[in-house]
């Protein structure tokens, strides 16, 4: 497995480009700016992208989706609970002072427990919301790719449309669950572990 992580645009939003080294087939996660900037990893390494994974839809997250898709011609997928804000997510940049492109029409609703194969690696869907309704997490091969749901010694807000705290609760013992020595990979900021964690995150003191 080879990953790519680049942090994109304003908030320096972690997109990940996840390939099989053998097939060098590809997904791309949380797209949020910067499109040349990933594509160009795509094209270097003439990888074949088959979906784009937005881990929900916050526009930081999905302002590159549209041209990504233009130029590679790959499946967009989100959880359907989080469509309203997608569909939102060009105003809802306006309103941070922020330009993208309308996204696209979603081309696949990803569910909890829904698989997503790259060549030979296999991810599970985990439905995590908190940050937002429709939060998704994608688990596999010892990482987990948790979007806003939980950071290195932080977790993400529930203060937006759509936020809630309790969710966002349950979800994050969800992930904590998880094998110690999963390696998380955030949706902004640095990459940890299940173990580092459950013992230094502060959002433990909340549960």
């Amino acid at each position: 497995m080879d990953i790519d992580c680049l942090a994109v645009g304003p908030l320096q939003t972690n997109c990940y480009v996840i390939s099989d080294e053998e097939t060098l087939d590809a997904i791309v996660v949380d797209p949020g700016d910067e499109a040349d900037r990933i594509l160009r990893v795509i094209r270097q390494k003439k990888l074949k992208v088959n979906m784009i994974i937005c881990t929900h839809a916050h526009f930081d997250h999905v302002g590159a989706v549209s041209k990504l898709k233009e130029e590679t011609g790959a499946r967009v997928a989100l959880n359907r609970d989080d469509i309203d804000i997608y569909n939102k997510a060009q105003d809802q940049a306006a309103f941070w002072e922020y330009r993208i492109d309308p996204p696209p029409e979603p081309d696949v609703y990803l569910a909890d427990q829904d698989r997503v194969t790259v060549g030979h690696l296999n991810f599970e869907v985990l439905l995590t919301p908190g940050h937002s309704p429709g939060g998704i997490c994608l688990y596999g091969e010892g990482v987990i790719v948790s979007g806003d749901t939980i950071f290195a010694g932080s977790v993400g807000r529930t203060d937006f449309y759509g936020g809630n705290i309790d969710e966002l609760k349950k979800s994050f013992v969800e992930i904590l669950s998880l094998p110690p020595e999963t390696r998380i990979l955030p949706g902004h900021g640095e990459w940890s572990t299940v173990e580092r964690e459950k013992k230094a995150n502060f959002f433990l003191g909340e549960l």
